[in-house]
């Protein structure tokens, strides 16, 4: 291992994925093009079934942002809804549904919003798609046929880039709200193909915003995995 010893490894690899968590407040100072590149060469070695790599990734920055940001509020505020993977908060299960609730009210406490106050939550929701006031975002779309077997592959390379990320030092924060209207990004950007999964607004941490300080827990390890011996 080039001189790296397993237990030093295995700190580096501790402090990468321990450590990174969703940035929902940012500086506006940009990423350097070369980190960029670097970041999302590496994250191009992601997994996928019988190396289909079915991923298409769209970087939006600069003026291109701006537009969509303004076209996502608009859609948002016209509630024109345009999903490529339903939701419904059906989906999630009683224990999932328990860890929201207990994430969303240390999220809107940080922020000073009470936990009936719905106006506030709204408005804080729609700015949410000017990308928390990051310098740029990435749209990950399924191409293929975009069936979950695909979408699966899609998550594996989120993760990837997200801790490529990290590794370079580049807060990041995934955002489903943005994929809500998947129609409004394809036609600011040209995209006629593809299924959009995710926007994950990426750029530098403001450190001194209160949200930034949240941290969410985790579940045990004996509550999710089961060792068959």
């Amino acid at each position: 291992m080039s001189g790296i010893g397993t237990t030093e490894l295995s700190g580096y690899a501790e402090k990468l994925i321990r450590g990174r968590h969703a940035t929902r407040a940012f500086r506006p100072h940009a990423v350097p093009e070369e980190t960029m590149r670097a970041i999302f060469s590496l994250a191009s070695a992601a997994p996928s079934n019988s190396n289909a790599q079915p991923w298409q990734i769209e970087v939006v920055s600069g003026e291109p942002r701006e537009r969509l940001a303004d076209a996502l509020q608009a859609a948002h505020a016209e509630k024109r809804v345009s999903v490529d993977f339903p939701y419904s908060d059906d989906m999630y299960s009683p224990t999932q549904q328990a860890r929201r609730a207990a994430f969303g009210a240390g999220l809107y406490g940080a922020l000073g919003i009470g936990p009936d106050d719905h106006t506030a939550r709204a408005a804080y929701d729609a700015e949410s798609l000017r990308f928390y006031g990051a310098p740029h975002v990435a749209f990950l779309f399924v191409s293929g046929d975009a069936d979950a077997r695909l979408a699966a592959d899609v998550g594996a390379y989120m993760q990837t880039l997200l801790l490529a990320m990290s590794a370079y030092g580049v807060d990041s924060c995934p955002q489903g709200l943005l994929s809500f209207y998947a129609d409004t990004v394809r036609g600011e950007l040209g995209i006629t193909g593809g299924k959009l999964l995710v926007g994950i607004s990426f750029g530098y941490a403001d450190a001194a915003a209160a949200v930034n300080q949240i941290t969410a827990e985790r579940a045990t390890l004996e509550t999710t995995t089961a060792f068959h011996r």
